[in-house]
């Protein structure tokens, strides 16, 4: 599930029981992986050492009605002053496809089951460092849209459920005046041209972050 950090201060959260659903999912291009170990607080796992190829990464950015972003709150497994805030989402398994990848990662660390999935906003390549290691990751960012707000994850891995404390729903506008380490970096203005905009014809390539 890995992504990296923000940080900011911490808004009240209420995790709650969710109801099921099934998912609407755009189909895509299907994309082969080999299966890698889910990393924690939004951080994907490295790529095999000598592979040279960044772990694939499907994320989601999931609107309610009132148009809020659904984040999670991550830290470092003993460290939990070292904290951040990122968006839902993880690595791929077997032959899944990116979409398919991004509704499970939802359901495992939200609960949340019904969500259209629309199209890639954004691209990101990152390496940053989490739980002893450095991840290099390749990230796609999808849209998706729900009227769940409740949340509740039901398949954290270990490491997760060491690195995870929870999750919030964000306004735009909560986020630009927060101070927190949020990813990706600039989500705040990212967010709010996508509101004011829709969703870009293509999908936008941001700024390879290097923590």
């Amino acid at each position: 599930m890995p992504a990296e950090a923000a940080h900011g201060p911490a808004m009240p959260q209420g995790p709650a029981e969710v109801p099921r659903g099934p998912a609407e999912v755009t189909p895509g291009p299907a994309e082969v992986t080999p299966e890698v170990p889910s990393g924690a607080g939004g951080v994907a796992v490295e790529a095999a050492e000598g592979a040279g190829e960044p772990r694939k990464v499907a994320r989601v950015v999931l609107l309610d009605p009132a148009d809020r972003i659904l984040l999670l709150h991550g830290h470092e497994p003993d460290d939990p002053a070292d904290d951040w805030w990122f968006t839902p989402g993880g690595g791929l398994e077997g032959d899944e496809t990116r979409e398919e990848a991004a509704v499970r990662e939802l359901a495992e660390e939200t609960g949340i089951t019904e969500v259209e999935l629309g199209p890639v906003l954004w691209r990101r390549r990152c390496s940053f460092p989490f739980a002893g290691r450095r991840w290099d990751q390749d990230e796609w960012y999808y849209l998706a849209r729900t009227t769940r707000t409740a949340t509740g994850a039901t398949a954290l891995t270990e490491l997760e459920r060491r690195s995870v404390a929870g999750a919030r729903w964000w306004t735009c506008r909560e986020l630009t005046r927060s101070h927190e380490t949020v990813y990706p970096t600039r989500l705040a203005e990212l967010l709010r041209r996508l509101l004011d905009d829709g969703p870009p014809a293509g999908p936008v390539t941001l700024d390879t972050e290097i923590v």
